[in-house]
Order: C-alpha cells, then structure tokens, then sequence
C-alpha cells in the first residue's frame, strides 16, 4: 500500500508541474509551437535518466522513493520519459533495430491515434447534435 501512495503522490506532483510549468512558458513565448510540452518532454527525459541510473546504482534510495520519483512523478510530468529512456537502452545495449522499431512505430502509431481520437470525437459531436 505504501508503493500505491508513493506513485500516486508523485504522479500528483508531476501533473500539477506539468501543467503550470507549461502555461507559464506558453504564455511567455505564445502559442505559435508547443514550447511548454518540448520544455516538459526534455527535461522530463533527462529527470528519468538520471533518476533511474542513479536510484539503481546505489541502494540509498528505497523501491518506494523510486517508484515515486520515475512512474509518479516523471510518469505525471511526461510520459515521453520513458519511451526516451527504453530508446535509449535500447540503443545502449546495441539493439539498434529494435529501437528504431520501437521510436518509429511510437510516433507514427500514436499520431494515428490522436486522429482516430479526433474523428471518434467529431462523430461523437455530430451523434449528440443530432439529439
């Protein structure tokens, strides 16, 4: 039960980051590019990086600590993290082909699915106009 609330405070944590971090740098540079979410997916993949190699490289940070700082709250901050991190050890252990599967299947299917999202959401528009 202690893990459960750890990820979940942390997952609090990076949302409610998220989302002020990039309304502030939205409202600073404007709306012309998505300024705020590359800022949140770099800097997120960075956090996540350092976390993870460091938490398992020295046992001075327990599982819940962990759990806490990489699904929570760099879960909540961007999921882009981890998709990052796995491309990178990917790359790291020499599995070159499978990271290039990995990030361009990522891409190329997730922007598909935020357009099924987009047509799923105008067919639910039109269906309820019509009631």
């Amino acid at each position: 039960m202690k893990l459960f609330w750890a990820i979940a405070v942390g997952a609090a944590a990076g949302g409610v980051s998220r989302f002020y971090l990039t309304m502030a740098v939205q409202q600073r540079l404007g709306p012309s590019f998505p300024w705020g979410t590359l800022l949140i997916n770099i800097t997120g993949s960075l956090l996540l990086g350092f976390l993870i190699r460091y938490a398992l490289a020295t046992p001075a940070v327990s599982m819940e600590v962990r759990a806490m700082l990489t699904t929570g709250f760099c879960g909540g901050y961007t999921t882009f993290s981890s998709y990052s991190y796995e491309s990178a050890v990917l790359i790291e252990e020499g599995q070159f082909s499978r990271a290039a599967l990995y990030s361009i299947s990522s891409m190329v299917l997730a922007l598909l699915a935020t357009f099924c999202g987009f047509l799923l959401a105008r067919e639910l528009i039109a269906f309820r106009q019509r009631f």
